[in-house]
């Protein structure tokens, strides 16, 4: 059965670029100039009173539509790599290792900006919160990616880089939560329903790679096999993704 699984990872790899390459494209042809502003906000310092006032001001505006394709585009690309002949041992020897180091390279792109996009869906708007939640996102998944280095050299699993990669990732979510609770509690504010179901649903899903990880260094039933961990990692990685990208659409993005 593994060697079977590992024999047709190639061709799984294959079928899950395509199937992330033609939303992509879909998202490119289909979507509207749908866009959300960036802000800044500085301080002026009144010189009759000399209270410091924050004012914000717009500097641009980010369309979600290619955003959107970016994060599928840029997973598809990662996985038709990882089939080419050399890339491809690469992969399986870092896979015997218990470790895939691509994995990480790719999520610390897509899934920032996957959290940018949930984060403006709420009302982020403002430039430099967004670079900040990107970069400790990105933090977070270097976490993982040095869970599995570190333990390449450990006897007894060491869950040092998990817990702080947890603490990284739980900080974006906090910074959505309160803008999104607040929106939702605002008298003025309607919140449209797909915004609850990103919110909801991403939130999980980003929870599920946490566990999926936990239950691969806890041997688990089926998780006992690294290669069954990294299975669920690429069909969670395009649920999630796939669950985004269609959500995002119809909500926002469907030409009128």
């Amino acid at each position: 059965m593994i060697k079977k699984f590992v024999n047709n990872l190639r061709a799984f790899n294959i079928f899950m670029g395509i199937l992330h390459l033609s939303q992509a494209v879909l998202m490119l042809l289909l979507s509207n100039e749908f866009k959300l502003p960036l802000t800044t906000s500085f301080l002026d310092a009144s010189r009759e009173n000399f209270q410091a006032v924050v004012e914000p001001e717009i500097i641009g505006s980010l369309k979600i539509g290619p955003m959107i394709a970016l994060f599928l585009l840029i997973s598809s690309i990662a996985h038709l790599s990882l089939t080419l002949p050399r890339v491809y041992q690469w992969y399986l020897k870092n896979l015997k290792k218990g470790m895939n180091s691509a994995r990480w390279m790719e999520y610390s792109i897509s899934s920032s900006i996957m959290i940018v996009v949930i984060a403006m869906l709420c009302g982020v708007y403002d430039m430099a919160t967004l670079i900040l939640m990107f970069s400790i996102n990105t933090t977070m998944i270097f976490f993982g990616l040095l869970m599995e280095l570190h333990n390449q050299t450990t006897k007894k699993t060491d869950w040092t880089s998990y817990i702080f990669g947890c603490f990284a990732g739980a900080v974006p979510w906090i910074v959505i939560f309160m803008y999104f609770i607040s929106a939702v509690n605002s008298i003025d504010a309607n919140v449209p329903d797909f915004v609850y179901g990103i919110v909801i649903s991403l939130f999980i899903f980003f929870n599920i790679f946490a566990i999926n990880m936990f239950l691969q260094y806890k041997k688990v039933g089926p998780w006992k096999n690294y290669l069954f961990g990294e299975k669920m990692y690429i069909v969670l990685s395009l649920v999630a993704k796939s669950a985004l990208a269609w959500q995002v659409f119809s909500g926002t993005l469907r030409p009128q």
